[in-house]
């Protein structure tokens, strides 16, 4: 086990969303727990500062892809970004905020790294080396206590379940660029094609 948490950063045009700062919190307090560190992904134009933002609540180390192509939000392209460096940075638990956004790409990232997802989770606690979480179901009316166990464990918190981490800007570090993962650029190329194709046909 590699202890290490990830956690993606939701954020609007370079605004952070203040869920994705509590998903960080969690992330802190669990890689505290596990003795591992917490790193935090983020992608878009012009997110720099944000990335700069993460080591000030928690972030042991951030990767940032600042490009055009993630100027606007597109699944596939920041898709492939998260699973990308979880595959490269092998985490034992892969966070979201629960946001329409990291939603979607949670649940495309399980498919990506073949493990499943908790959604709107609203307790987590270490038991073995597992994490136990709880999520209310059927419309809220039960909650469930449950365990993923593939690995990355894949969650998303909900909004407001957990505090948000004091700033502290005397945390400071380097975050890391790394490329952009355009896949909607060969979607776009393949559709394309198919449409050429089927005129050719035509």
């Amino acid at each position: 086990m590699s202890n290490k948490v990830l956690v993606y950063i939701d954020h609007f045009h370079g605004e952070v969303l203040p869920i994705s700062w509590e998903s960080l919190g969690v992330g802190r307090k669990l890689a505290d727990e596990l003795g591992g560190d917490v790193a935090v992904v983020i992608g878009g134009q012009d997110v720099k500062d944000a990335a700069n933002q993460a080591f000030h609540y928690g972030a042991d180390q951030v990767y940032y892809a600042d490009d055009s192509s993630l100027v606007d939000y597109r699944p596939e392209p920041f898709a492939s970004l998260v699973s990308q460096i979880a595959r490269e940075d092998a985490p034992d638990v892969l966070l979201f905020p629960t946001t329409t956004r990291g939603r979607e790409l949670a649940g495309m990232c399980a498919i990506d790294l073949n493990s499943g997802v908790l959604p709107d989770v609203t307790a987590l606690e270490v038991q073995d080396g597992k994490l136990t979480a709880t999520r209310p179901v059927y419309a809220g009316k039960l909650i469930a206590t449950v365990v993923c166990d593939s690995t990355p464990q894949i969650i998303t918190t909900r909004g407001r379940a957990f505090d948000k981490p004091e700033l502290d800007a005397s945390r400071t570090g380097e975050p890391t660029q790394v490329d952009a993962l355009c896949r909607q650029t060969i979607f776009r190329h393949r559709s394309s094609n198919t449409r050429r194709k089927r005129g050719e046909l035509a």
